[in-house]
This record gives structure tokens, C-alpha cells and sequence, in this order.
């Protein structure tokens, strides 16, 4: 059997690209669709025109053309895959062939981050990135915690790696389209330390877990009721994964779960969250899910602790 995790991507035999979105699998690997060879696509590779699929384009393209392989996710079956991309296996070329990557290496490399932690997923790992391309760096397991405190202090002295500014900022929140105002959402941010600039490129620092976190899958449950809580976070070990998961105190919740990026990282141990989102039973226990749809209304996560010390009213 094929080991996969969240963030590889899987090469198809009709060369189509996906990439991995779940660490456990039902009869195939769960995925999403992101490239398909397209003559009138803008990426290239090895002399291929790519066309990049957003996520509802990518459902519709599924739909019609392998509509078998369509879930709630998009379950390539392992047959079908010619080759499985790691995101640690591409570092040594990007250092070689990529400054930016380079210059984030070089700051985990200070923090005797290991590089078989460090990996890169998205358009370069596909090999089909432009100069456009946001630089979509993971490190697996603990040692993100280590990345983050060290790309953090990197942004605090001169060098290539820097703080977003205020354009990028609005350009991710009109992105995201929270249900928190502006002034809130930067709020929350401004301690997670997950995004920054490198040579004007965007990056993100992104949470992948190390094989012996990977324990049980996510079971599906049944939706009930849309619910607003409060609830005292009692573990946070897992909130920049995907789906984000919060362990909290409260009568009937027994944990979070935000299937938004918006929201990872949104609250630490020890805090008071007001979350809204859907009610999931699964078997005698219910969990709230934030994120049910694309660009969630009504649904959130707020750190009360962190904006009342904050000042925020």
C-alpha cells in the first residue's frame, strides 16, 4: 500500500495532479484535483501545458470526468497512481535552485531544524510554479513550533525573510472572507507567526504531522444543529493542522474542529473560544465543526481571552 500523508501530491497515470488532503484513506487515497494537462493551460512541465483547477472548477471537471472518484473530496483509487511527490523529498533541488526557498532553510537550519522535517507542496512541488507562486513551506510535527519561533525572530532582524504588510494582509482576508472583521482577524494573527514575506514573495508555514501522530481517521459523523459556544480550550497540539482541532472543556462539545485555515492556531491552551458552527454527532460523542462550506457564513472562532487582553471590544 501506498503511504501518503496530508500535503504529498499524486501523479496520475493520465498525468493529472492532485493533491493529498487527508491522512487516512477509504478505498483510495482522498485528494484534490489541482492540475490537468491543458494546451491552453498557463503552467508548464517537461514541455506540458498544466491548467490549475480551483476547488469548485476542480469538482465540476471531476464531476464530468471521473465522477466515480467523487466524495465529499475528490478519492483517487491507488491503481490509479504513477507516482507519489513528498514534500521533503524536493528541499535539496529547491536550495539549490530557488533563493527564497533557500533563505527559509537557512533560518530553520539556525534552529537545528532537521531538513528531513522541512518540506515544500503546492505549485512546486508540482514543478508547475510561476513567479507568482506563494511558497507553500511545511515542516512535520513538533519541530513546527521550533520553525515558527525561529521565522519569527528571522522577521525581527534584517535579512530576506519579513513581515507581511499591510496589502498582503487585506489581499489574505478578502481571500478568506472571515465572519470576523478585519481588525479582529488581525488580532488573532498578528501572535500565530505561521505567514511571511520572502524576497516579496508570500509564504505560508505549514503544520503536517510526523507519522507517529497519525493515529486514527477522522470519522464522519451525522449534522444536527448550527450551535454557538463557549468553551475553554484544553489542547491546542493539533490547531495548525488540518482540519484545525481544539480539545475543549464543555458540556456537550467535546472538541472543535475548523476545516478553515482561517482559524488554525486561533486560541491556546487555557483560553476561552466563542465558536459557531454545525453539530456533528459521531457515535456518543459531539464535536462543532467550523468551515462546512468553501467561504462558511455564520461560523467562527474567536479567542475572548486573547481579544479581551488585547483590548479589543
Amino acid at each position: 500500500m501506498l503511504k501518503t500523508r496530508l500535503r504529498d501530491f499524486l501523479l496520475t497515470k493520465d498525468d493529472w495532479l492532485f493533491a493529498v488532503s487527508d491522512y487516512f484513506r477509504t478505498d483510495g487515497i482522498r485528494a484534490t484535483l489541482r492540475y490537468v494537462p491543458d494546451e491552453t493551460g498557463e503552467r508548464e512541465l517537461n514541455g506540458v501545458r498544466y491548467k490549475k483547477y480551483d476547488f469548485g472548477p476542480a469538482f465540476e471537471f471531476m464531476k464530468k470526468n471521473r465522477p466515480e472518484w467523487v466524495r465529499d473530496v475528490h478519492v483517487v483509487p491507488e491503481s490509479e497512481v504513477e507516482k507519489v511527490l513528498r514534500p521533503s523529498d524536493i528541499i535539496p533541488e529547491l536550495i539549490n535552485s530557488d533563493s527564497r526557498v533557500r533563505a527559509i532553510v537557512k533560518v530553520l537550519d539556525m534552529a537545528e531544524i532537521p531538513r528531513t522535517s522541512m518540506g515544500v507542496t503546492g505549485s512546486m512541488l508540482a514543478g508547475l510554479q510561476n513567479e507568482s507562486s506563494d511558497v507553500d513551506f511545511v515542516v512535520y510535527g513538533p519541530m513546527w513550533f521550533r520553525a515558527r519561533d525561529a521565522i519569527t525572530a528571522a522577521k525581527q532582524q534584517e535579512g530576506p525573510v519579513e513581515e507581511l504588510d499591510e496589502d498582503m494582509w487585506q489581499r489574505i482576508y478578502r481571500k478568506r472572507i472571515p465572519e470576523i472583521s478585519f481588525d479582529e482577524f488581525m488580532l488573532h494573527e498578528s501572535r500565530k507567526g505561521n505567514r511571511g514575506m520572502v524576497e516579496g514573495t508570500y509564504f505560508d508555514l505549514l503544520f503536517v504531522r510526523e507519522w507517529d501522530q497519525i493515529k486514527e481517521p477522522l470519522l464522519r459523523g451525522k449534522d444536527t444543529v448550527k450551535m454557538k459556544i463557549e468553551a475553554e480550550v484544553i489542547n491546542a497540539d493539533f490547531a495548525f493542522d488540518s482540519p484545525s482541532y481544539y480539545k475543549v472543556e464543555h458540556e456537550e462539545i467535546d472538541h472543535v474542529l475548523s476545516y478553515t485555515h482561517t482559524y488554525a492556531g486561533q486560541a491556546l491552551p487555557g483560553e476561552i473560544i466563542e465558536a459557531r458552527g454545525v453539530v456533528e454527532e459521531v457515535g456518543n460523542i459531539k464535536r462543532l465543526v467550523v468551515g462546512t462550506s468553501r467561504e462558511p457564513k455564520g461560523e467562527w472562532i474567536r479567542s475572548l481571552t486573547w481579544l479581551e487582553k488585547c483590548g479589543y471590544k
